[in-house]
C-alpha cells in the first residue's frame, strides 16, 4: 500500500522569492506529516512563479512565460530539496519552458529522495496552448522506475488520448500521475473521464491533481476548476465506480490535499483475475480490426 497526495493547488499571489519558497515548503509539509509517500501538484503550478514580475509583465500572457524563465533553475532545486528533506517522490506539477530550438514546451519534472529522476512534456496541446501560447508539443514518452512502483506521467489533454496511457502500460506503468488545469467544470470532466478511461482499458491507477481559484493578476491561470480524484479500474477487489478517492469541492477556499491509498499489488491482481481483461484483451481486438 503506498500513500499518495494530490493537490487541489489554490492559484495565489506570491510576490517574492522567499514568499512562494516558504509557500512550497509549508503546504509540502503538510502532506508530509499526513503520511505521504508521494505528492502531485498540478499542470501549470510552476507559472505561480509568475507572481514575481512587475505586474504589468505577469499581466501579459508571452511576457510572464517568457519571465518566469531565469526561475525555473532556482524553482527544481527548491523541489529536489524538498524530496530529499522528506525522503518523498515529488512531481511538482509543470511549466513552460524555453528549449534550446526556441520553442516553449509544457514540462513536468519528477524528483525523489536522490534528486531529479527525470521530466515528461506534454505531447498533445489545447487549442489555447497551440493558438495563443505557442507551446510546441514534446516528444516520448518516459516510465520512471521508482522505490513505490514504476510510474508515468500524462499533463491533462495528454488523458484524453488513449494511446498514450497504452504506451505507458506496456512500458510498465501502474500508476499515471494526471497533473491538469482547466477553467471550466466541462474542462475538468473531460480530463478526469480520461483519467478513468485509461484506468480501466489499461487496468491501471491514475491519480489527478487540478488548480483551482480566481487569479486576476493571471492572464493564463485567471480560472480555475477542478477535484483531486484517485481512480482505479472498477472490478472485484475495487470500488464499484473506480473511484478510490475524490475531493469534496469544485471551489475550495484554498490549497488543499486529497490524502489517498493505492495497492498496486491489488490492481495488478484485477489484471490476472477480473471480470474483464481489458488490458489483455486490447490488442486481440485490434489485430482483428480491417
Amino acid at each position: 500500500m503506498i500513500r499518495l497526495a494530490a493537490c487541489q493547488y489554490a492559484i495565489e499571489l506570491h510576490e517574492t522569492w522567499d514568499a512562494y519558497a516558504d509557500h512550497l515548503q509549508d503546504l509540502c509539509a503538510e502532506a508530509v506529516e499526513a503520511g505521504a509517500q508521494l505528492l502531485l501538484l498540478p499542470e501549470y503550478a510552476g507559472l505561480v512563479l509568475s507572481g514575481q514580475l512587475p505586474a504589468e509583465q505577469r499581466g501579459d500572457l508571452s511576457g510572464s512565460i517568457a519571465g518566469i524563465q531565469p526561475l525555473i533553475a532556482p524553482w527544481l532545486e527548491l523541489c529536489a530539496g524538498i524530496a530529499r528533506r522528506w525522503g518523498v517522490y515529488l512531481q511538482p506539477g509543470s511549466a513552460p519552458v524555453l528549449d534550446a530550438d526556441g520553442r516553449y514546451r509544457n514540462r513536468a519534472w519528477l524528483f525523489g529522495p536522490q534528486g531529479l529522476l527525470g521530466h515528461q512534456d506534454k505531447l498533445i496541446m489545447t487549442r489555447f496552448e497551440r493558438e495563443q501560447w505557442n507551446i510546441a508539443p514534446g516528444e516520448g514518452l518516459q516510465v520512471f522506475d521508482t522505490a513505490l512502483g514504476r510510474l508515468g506521467i500524462l499533463i491533462c489533454y495528454d488523458n484524453e488520448f488513449p494511446m498514450l496511457a497504452r504506451r505507458l502500460a506496456e512500458g510498465g506503468a501502474d500508476l499515471i500521475l494526471a497533473p491538469s488545469c482547466t477553467d471550466t467544470e466541462a474542462g475538468y470532466h473531460r480530463v478526469r473521464i480520461g483519467a478513468q478511461a485509461r484506468a480501466l482499458e489499461n487496468q491501471i491507477a491514475v491519480l489527478q491533481s487540478p488548480t483551482v481559484g480566481l487569479a486576476p493578476w493571471s492572464p493564463a491561470l485567471d480560472e480555475n476548476i477542478g477535484r483531486a480524484g484517485l481512480f482505479v479500474p472498477p472490478d472485484h477487489g475495487m470500488p464499484g465506480d473506480g473511484v478510490i478517492a475524490l475531493s469534496a469541492e469544485l471551489y475550495p477556499a484554498g490549497s488543499q490535499w486529497l490524502m489517498c491509498e493505492v495497492d498496486l499489488q491489488e490492481v495488478r491482481r484485477v489484471r490476472r483475475e477480473g471480470q474483464v481483461l481489458t488490458r489483455r484483451d486490447w490488442p486481440e481486438q485490434f489485430d482483428r480490426l480491417p
